[in-house]
């Protein structure tokens, strides 16, 4: 067989299994694949279905260890071993937190009583002020964090904390030297 009718098939058969494989499943099917060609039949694989050489060739090895030990295979149900995945950035830089929290603490706005707060800054804003402080955090970050401290990451349009009315004065009564029923430049009283 010719190397562009067996990775058509390769590429047909990945096509067909892939909505029903798991990220676990798709790495061992490729090393299979792969295997069952021999020599070049990873570049192949990776060439038909779009993974990558080391997908195919952590594949291989999860294959091998689990002919070596099967008692130390993950269970079914399990896609990637214990503590696989990401670290919690609080993990890595433990004070970020407090950096974060003195920086929105100055901007906080929202009613005492209700348990909704929003900042003014933007998360973006927050992110390069605190990469800036050397704790280096994506907006995304920021956002998720300020969303598990019960913060809104939208401001409501009208707030009450405007400032309050210059003394003696209320909303109709108009600004010093000003008429009342005078227009405004622009238009409209």
């Amino acid at each position: 067989m010719s190397k562009a009718t067996v990775m058509e098939a390769v590429r047909t058969k990945y096509r067909l299994l892939q909505p029903l494989m798991t990220e676990r499943l798709r790495r061992q099917w490729a090393a299979c694949e792969a295997q069952s060609l021999g020599r070049g039949g990873a570049s192949l694989v990776a060439q038909a279905t779009g993974l990558s050489r080391t997908t195919i060739w952590a594949g291989q090895r999860e294959l091998r260890r689990r002919a070596d030990q099967p008692q130390a295979d993950l269970a079914p149900e399990r896609v990637r071993a214990p503590g696989g995945g990401r670290h919690l950035v609080e993990r890595d830089d433990p004070t970020l937190l407090a950096a974060l929290r003195d920086l929105v603490e100055s901007s906080t706005r929202g009613d005492p009583q209700s348990p909704l707060f929003w900042t003014s800054k933007s998360t973006r804003k927050l992110a390069e002020e605190l990469s800036s402080r050397s704790h280096p955090v994506s907006h995304q970050t920021v956002a998720a964090l300020l969303s598990d401290w019960g913060y809104s990451l939208q401001a409501n349009r009208k707030t009450k904390e405007a400032a309050p009315w210059p003394a003696g004065r209320s909303p109709g009564q108009g600004l010093p030297g000003q008429a009342i029923g005078q227009s405004h430049p622009r238009g409209g009283l």
